[in-house]
């Protein structure tokens, strides 16, 4: 029976959030036409205006509390009593003050995170974009990178002028004292806190601007690497495959967000790739496989489903396997709606978190480790510290109760970065990062962020086991590639917003470890300095079912000299066949043996690997 419409080919209404089928000013015109301004604005102020007054009230606050310890001490008699009663009232001020200075502290990185970091970002990034418009097609890697240096230069110099005229602006309207009679007039009291705050925050963004800028442009600028072939001299070879944004979805013939009908349909493609490196590991053992994020395509809980159903079906690569969130498995809002946006007290965006963190602990949780803060030291397994919370987060999944989701709110962070520790003084480990930004907004889901947390935890580990050598996977690429510019939305509306520092942090590290990631679905090898950087291909994006698309198996050795080195890597082609593989081999099809969930990635002496 001939059909008018194919439903197998899609419609219009997969193409509903595609970046590849609409341009940008379509998407902005629906996300203004569809978004709630009641949500948006609560959201604003959740965000930014609370956080802000609190900033600002802060000082205030303290100078009125200063004011009532004065009157109060000097009101007393003299003798014993009145320093006993001095002691009390700065005792409660000091224990009653360290949970306010918390509060500041965490709503001044909140400022920091959603508006001063981003700005600089996107300044550099349009300046970079404005200057490279000047620059030849034929243009060579190191000219490009002093264009980028200048520009961070230039961009610093741009938002540190802007900060000091709008604190000039401003400083005329704070008050940075008060009494106890300005506790009667709230309304006078916030804004007095808003003038504070942007006094604040516009200081800090005049310094932080020149220092950021003078930092991009000291830093080593990213450099094409050609990694040549393994050396014999190489003491320890590991085989490595890097997969990235595979973005399982949940039907058969299910299109995903990005691509729409400019991508393929189903997971037909990953049953290709899975089946294809089962093989490739029957001939030719494999030592790690990393997907570094956007496992789903929106996070939901039938693609979670298909990607463990799909890798199970191999045991051999799934014990060998691990994984990190991407920003389309935790912070798409609505995969067919890029105006809908979550409130910040919703517990949607948790309930994505624990549904990733579900899928991730039945992947690996008993191999990966967590960071114990109180030893600084790799800790206990993921699935032995969330025991005792098993019967919350499944009440949470159940009931998706607000109540609920506030008792689980710092279980996610608390779970990053997990460690899989080498097997040897001198093996390899693999540490996975969360980059997500935590974002409430469809049409900025794609932003990264690394807290000083997970980096704090990364150097630890990496004193705990001097000798070995490490994998730093996260998801967000890290720098902007030494290529020919993009459009300024793609570098900016993907970008880690403290890329630059997370980079400079990990060149102190950089002779051991090899930072590898996904994201932007390009297939580049680079250096900064000496920390190689190697971003994944998506092998099942970005082409339609009839194309070929590819990923890379990586030979990792570790020299006498204790260098980390990136050899020539192995390009493996999926076939884009009309009809390509949609099941495994019925001799695949085999439950994976629930005690097995041993660590292999031991290496292979390099004679073998050679």
């Amino acid at each position: 029976m001939q059909s008018i419409i194919d439903p197998r080919n899609g419609d219009a209404e997969d193409d509903g959030s595609s970046t590849k089928r609409r341009t940008l000013l379509s998407l902005a015109g629906t996300l203004l036409s569809e978004i709630s301004l009641p949500k948006l604005l609560a959201a604003w102020i959740a965000l930014i205006v609370v956080p802000a007054i609190m900033l600002g009230a802060a000082p205030v606050l303290v100078s009125i509390w200063i004011g009532t310890v004065s009157s109060k001490t000097a009101a007393l008699y003299t003798g014993l009593f009145a320093p006993i009663a001095l002691l009390a009232l700065l005792a409660i001020g000091w224990f009653g003050g360290k949970p306010l200075w918390r509060f500041v502290e965490t709503n001044f990185w909140s400022l920091n995170a959603l508006a001063v970091q981003p700005a600089y970002a996107i300044v550099r990034e349009a300046v970079r974009q404005f200057a490279e418009r000047f620059m030849t097609a034929s243009a060579d890697q190191r000219s490009r990178g002093r264009v980028r240096a200048m520009s961070a230069t230039v961009a610093g110099v741009l938002i540190c002028a802007f900060a000091i005229w709008v604190f000039t602006l401003v400083w005329p309207h704070t008050r940075w004292t008060g009494s106890v009679s300005d506790l009667s007039l709230p309304t006078r009291l916030i804004g007095i806190a808003l003038c504070n705050s942007l006094a604040i925050v516009t200081a800090y963004l005049a310094a932080a601007a020149l220092t950021w800028g003078l930092a991009d442009t000291l830093m080593t600028q990213p450099q094409d690497f050609s990694p040549g072939p393994a050396s014999a001299s190489a003491e320890k070879l590991w085989r490595v495959v890097h997969l990235s944004d595979i973005h399982t979805v949940g039907e058969r013939y299910g299109f995903r967000i990005e691509g729409g009908r400019s991508g393929p349909r189903g997971n037909n493609r990953l049953m290709q790739l899975l089946a294809k490196l089962d093989a490739i590991h029957a001939r030719t053992p494999l030592d790690l496989i990393v997907i570094t994020g956007d496992i789903t395509d929106a996070g939901r809980s039938t693609e979670w489903a298909e990607f463990l159903d799909a890798i199970t079906y191999y045991p051999r690569l799934s014990e060998l396997t691990v994984i990190l969130p991407g920003n389309h498995d935790l912070n798409v809002v609505d995969r067919a709606n890029p105006a809908r946006l979550d409130l910040p007290l919703s517990p949607k965006m948790r309930l994505r978190e624990v549904r990733a963190l579900a899928a991730i602990t039945e992947v690996q949780g008993k191999r990966v480790r967590i960071f114990d803060d109180e030893s600084d030291q790799s800790g206990a397994s993921l699935q032995k510290s969330l025991e005792p919370l098993e019967e919350q987060i499944a009440e949470f999944a159940d009931s998706g109760a607000m109540r609920l989701s506030w008792r689980l709110a710092n279980v996610w962070a608390q779970s990053f970065p997990m460690i899989l520790p080498p097997q040897t003084p001198d093996g390899l480990g693999v540490i996975l990062m969360d980059s997500n930004a935590e974002t409430h907004f469809s049409f900025t889901n794609a932003l990264g962020l690394v807290t000083t947390e997970q980096i704090h935890a990364a150097d630890k580990v990496f004193a705990q086991f001097p000798n070995a050598y490490w994998i730093v996977a996260l998801h967000h690429h890290v720098v902007e590639y030494p290529k020919a510019s993009k459009a300024l939305s793609e570098r900016i509306g993907t970008a880690l917003i403290n890329g630059s520092w997370f980079v400079r942090r990990m060149q102190r590290h950089g002779k051991k470890i090899i930072v590898m990631h996904g994201h932007r679905h390009i297939d580049w090898i680079g250096r900064c300095g000496e920390l190689t950087i190697v971003s994944a291909p998506s092998p099942v994006m970005d082409v339609t079912d009839d194309k070929d698309t590819y990923f890379y198996i990586h030979t990792l050795g570790g020299g006498p000299d204790g260098r980390f080195t990136l050899f020539t890597p192995e390009r493996v082609v999926l076939s884009g066949a009309l009809n390509p593989v949609s099941q495994p081999p019925a001799a695949a099809v085999r439950r994976k043996d629930p005690q097995s969930n041993a660590s292999t990635n031991e290496p292979h002496t390099a004679k073998e690997a050679l």
